[in-house]
């Protein structure tokens, strides 16, 4: 899944490409994709787009006032295209959901894989008209985004801090990998109740979070769209890595598994030593 860092270099990317440009075509293939339809994706055609936004793990396109919100969810992906294909694209089983072509003959496609589709479009005159941008909590890169802000949100939520921290309308734009990440390089258990946290946890937690997601951004910077994942996996230093060793100890890196997903940790950075139990039974095995 896209999260904070793969979405602000896509803005980037887009804004090199998009900002100034006239759509020309926006072709739904899957509506299962369109989540808003007055005004329909055909208003944009013959506007220019001109600027470029993120919010939380949303993109923004605003082409002269109307906005073109798109969330690429667990499987969504998009894909630029120095040159289009001629020709409408055919509705299928395949992966493409949406085109947008430019005057240039250059655009993008939004593509999703898999059975669950949960990518979602948005055509509106206000970003704030999307619900998940409307409950998004603050910006953990902004400059106003300081230690006692990361305090204050975290001190009535009586929750495991993985679980806050992937909360988008506590904070915007971590995800499951990140999350991980997160908690490693602040030595934290993911298990780890929020209200507990010491100003000394809350102090580590601030600065792994700014630091990683920094970091992230910046190894995202300037790459083509169609690089993004391979950068995020190469970057990642325990998410997605069970039974490697921890670049930091050397110690196994160790999963937790859910319905649906699942996180990865090590035990001697995170948990003085012991693996965590089932995430059904919410506490460290004895």
């Amino acid at each position: 899944m896209p999260e904070l860092p793969e979405v602000e270099a896509l803005k980037e990317f887009l804004a090199d490409r998009l900002v100034g440009h006239e759509v020309v075509r926006v072709l739904p293939v899957a509506i299962s994709v369109l989540k808003t339809y007055d005004p329909p994706v055909t208003a944009l055609e013959g506007r220019a787009v001109t600027a470029v936004a993120r919010y939380g793990k949303f993109l923004d396109l605003d082409a002269g006032g109307l906005h073109f919100v798109t969330h690429l969810a667990r499987a969504g992906w998009l894909q630029w295209k120095d040159r289009l294909p001629d020709g409408a694209p055919r509705p299928g089983k395949g992966p493409l959901a949406l085109r947008v072509a430019l005057e240039t003959g250059e655009g993008f496609d939004l593509t999703e894989a898999g059975t669950q589709k949960r990518l979602a479009v948005y055509v509106v005159s206000d970003p704030l008209q999307v619900p998940g941008i409307a409950r998004l909590g603050p910006d953990p890169l902004a400059d106003g985004f300081g230690e006692q802000r990361l305090a204050g949100l975290l001190a009535g939520e009586r929750r495991q801090i993985k679980g806050a921290l992937r909360d988008q309308s506590l904070i915007a734009g971590i995800g499951n990998a990140y999350s991980d990440e997160i908690l490693h390089a602040a030595r934290m258990s993911p298990f780890k109740l929020a209200s507990s946290l010491s100003p000394d946890d809350v102090h580590r937690l601030y600065e792994a979070l700014r630091t990683t997601l920094t970091e992230a951004v910046e190894r995202s910077r300037g790459l083509a769209a169609g690089r993004l994942k391979a950068e995020k996996k190469t970057g990642l230093r325990v998410h997605g890595r069970t039974g490697e060793p921890c670049p930091v100890c050397g110690d196994t890196i160790r999963e937790v598994s859910f319905s649906d997903s699942s996180l990865q940790y090590c035990p001697t950075c995170q948990t003085g030593g012991k693996p965590l139990a089932d995430r059904r039974l919410s506490r460290l095995l004895k």
